[in-house]
């Protein structure tokens, strides 16, 4: 898990080809405004799920993994609390994986807390169990889907 700002994220894009990606097309299309729906940018390999929804209290969260993809959470309207808590210390899901959707829920409680506030980014990969949108209000949120 990397929690750092949109202004410094030069600094992680050779993590990974495809994170360059992402932030070069972030940088040059404004997505602030845009609708709630998927942004392609790169076919299955890079894409954006532009989120408009309820925050939940932390009790009433799952936390979610995911196989394939890392996800790269960015909120737009306000700070986000996001739990975390590593793959290995998880017990049984509550229900087989979603390979097509590619995730799966978990009820155990974060082990961590982290606050992504507006002009900030929160990378998870697949080790990372998180559990986004913890708060209050609504959100309006990028949620970058890299391919491993």
């Amino acid at each position: 898990m990397i929690l750092s700002s949109i202004a410094s994220s030069d600094r992680y894009e050779s993590l990974h080809p495809r994170i360059k990606e992402f932030f070069d097309y972030l940088r040059t299309h404004d997505l602030s405004n845009i609708a709630a729906g998927r942004v392609e940018i790169d076919g299955e390999r890079v894409f954006v799920n532009v989120c408009a929804t309820t925050m939940v209290p932390a009790e009433k969260q799952k936390l979610e993994v995911h196989r394939k993809y890392i996800d790269i959470h960015i909120p737009l309207l306000q700070s986000e609390v996001i739990g975390w808590r590593h793959i290995d210390s998880l017990g049984e899901s509550e229900a087989p994986f979603d390979e097509e959707g590619d995730f799966a829920l978990y009820s155990e409680t974060p082990t961590s807390m982290v606050c992504v506030r507006p002009g900030e980014f929160l990378l998870v990969y697949p080790e990372d169990a998180h559990a986004p949108l913890i708060g209050e209000g609504q959100q309006k949120k990028l949620i970058a889907k890299i391919l491993l």
